[in-house]
């Protein structure tokens, strides 16, 4: 992963823990931070102190821990690891954190951190629901964004107690990939602040029978790493996915379907106030015209009926001509087999969209690989060939292309 640090050594992270039970979290977070090459100095609070002790952060990042900053203070601590540091980031942080933090309020070593720092912050949020959608975390979450934090929003599910709901603190393997894309990107600015984006991914199952359906290979991997660099680069992100047995990204808010029907209805209605929709799901070009409700028997001495196809809708040619909102843009996806650009070059013409993202398929390439190669077509006849690697760096220039036509 690529970093600042001085003369080429390891990129520096801060760590900041702020006082939440998700505070034995960060110690995950820690691992896969110095595991992967990164020096890594955590600043707790005081009160995070109470939930994991001193000495556990210092032995995993072999550094000493203070979060007063009386500490050391010839060193000027206070105003030195701001400085030297390549990335901040806060998991968890907590309703009083991010209020701190917003209005500049400096008590402890973490917020004088925080006003110091000139790299990349990162705020992961933890905290019961009725905290996270009080206005004036909202207010706060709204102000830290719009100084270019990227404020990760909080997973849904189990809260401390018996509570469930949106709070909840993503999953370290998650908040890890949105640092290493932070830090891939260097200083740039996170050029999707305050925009919603919408983003399919998978492949839809259209069932047969109850045990029975038509799919694809797909994997979903590419629209999810679509959504992951999305959200590093500040967007609020909305993932419709169809089928995939991947991970939550952090900072996302994730839609579960399975069918052609389903990911229509979900598309269109997180589309209203889009910025952008990239459909990047495989969706089924047909369906069954008849669903048996009991298993397809198989019968000795006779063949099958033959299945009869009725097709599905066409979701991204109806979400580029309806377009709810002024100025969207929209992104499809075509998986090819031969006459891979001839064939694109179609497909851009037909669904009307602005972007479209061309690459050849098969049993053995893309689907279900970490690894991509494309040519993403544009609706003015530029064309942006995107060489074989990971599937991050085609979503980012996909995200790349995308900011150059937002208004």
């Amino acid at each position: 992963m690529a970093g600042a640090a001085d003369g080429g050594g390891k990129p520096r992270v801060v760590l900041g823990v702020s006082g939440g039970i998700a505070a034995y979290k960060a110690c995950e977070l820690l691992r896969r931070l110095t595991e992967s090459g990164h020096d890594v100095r955590v600043v707790p609070t005081a009160s995070a102190l109470n939930f994991v002790g001193a000495a556990t952060w210092s032995a995993l990042s072999g550094h000493p821990v203070a979060s007063e900053v009386w500490s050391d203070v010839h060193e000027v601590p206070h105003v030195r690891i701001g400085q030297s540091a390549d990335l901040v980031v806060v998991a968890p942080a907590t309703a009083d954190l991010l209020a701190r933090a917003a209005h500049g309020l400096a008590p402890d070593l973490l917020t004088n951190t925080l006003l110091t720092a000139r790299c990349p912050v990162v705020f992961a949020p933890a905290m019961h629901t009725e905290m996270w959608e009080h206005p004036a975390t909202r207010a706060n979450v709204a102000t830290l964004r719009s100084r270019g934090a990227v404020v990760i929003e909080p997973a849904s599910g189990r809260l401390t107690g018996a509570d469930t709901g949106k709070g909840r603190l993503p999953d370290p393997a998650e908040i890890f990939e949105v640092c290493r894309r932070i830090l891939a990107r260097g200083a740039a600015e996170p050029d999707l602040t305050g925009r919603h984006v919408v983003v399919s991914a998978g492949g839809t199952r259209e069932p047969l029978d109850p045990v029975r359906y038509l799919g694809n290979r797909s994997s979903g991997k590419q629209g999810y790493a679509l959504a992951r660099t999305a959200a590093a680069r500040g967007a609020r992100v909305t993932l419709v996915t169809a089928n995939a047995s991947l991970p939550d990204p952090a900072g996302v808010d994730v839609v579960r379907v399975e069918t052609a029907k389903q990911l229509r209805t979900a598309v269109i209605e997180a589309a209203g106030d889009a910025d952008a929709v990239v459909m990047a799901a495989a969706v089924a070009d047909f369906r069954p015209s008849d669903y048996a409700t009991g298993k397809i028997k198989k019968k000795d001495g006779q063949e099958p009926a033959p299945i009869v196809l009725v097709r599905n809708p066409d979701i991204l040619a109806e979400i580029s001509a309806e377009r709810p909102r002024a100025g969207q843009v929209i992104v499809g996806f075509a998986a090819e087999t031969d006459d891979v650009l001839a064939n694109g070059r179609d497909k851009l013409r037909r669904k009307g969209c602005d972007l479209l993202v061309v690459n050849e398929v098969g049993e053995r390439k893309t689907f279900g690989s970490e690894a991509n190669e494309a040519v993403i077509l544009a609706s003015d006849g530029a064309e942006t060939p995107v060489p074989y690697g990971p599937k991050e760096a085609l979503a980012d220039t996909v995200w790349d292309l995308v900011t150059l036509r937002l208004p």
